[in-house]
């Protein structure tokens, strides 16, 4: 059974700092990338956060330069660092394992995990 369990949200306030995690089960962690994605409440769900099989990053405009995605095959976790956090980075992330297997893809959600920005 395939298992992302997202963990590390909360409340922060305004230039504060959150680091989430998502610990995989399941799966062979280190052949999927994985991403973080957002939504907020009214908006449709956006990505965030990737990275590859071979540890190559990528990240929304909005999150450069403040959210740093890293993950730990030994531990088939990957986290997301946000920092200079903004009351528009409030919404629930969400974890997501992807890979083509055989050409097709397969693809895993975790429950997601709240986060709110606000003073």
């Amino acid at each position: 059974q395939v298992q992302l369990v997202e963990s590390g949200g909360g409340l922060v306030q305004p230039g504060g700092s959150l680091r989430l995690s998502c610990a995989a089960s399941g799966i062979s962690f280190s052949r999927y990338t994985m991403a973080w994605y957002r939504q907020a409440p009214g908006n449709q769900r956006e990505l965030v956060a990737t990275i590859t099989s071979g540890d190559s990053t990528d990240y929304a405009d909005a999150v450069k330069g403040r959210f740093t995605i890293s993950r730990d095959n030994a531990k088939n976790t990957v986290y997301l660092q946000m920092s200079s956090l903004k009351p528009e980075d409030t919404a629930v992330y969400y974890c997501n394992a992807d890979r083509y297997l055989f050409g097709s893809r397969v693809t895993y959600w975790g429950q997601g995990t709240q986060v709110t920005v606000s003073s």
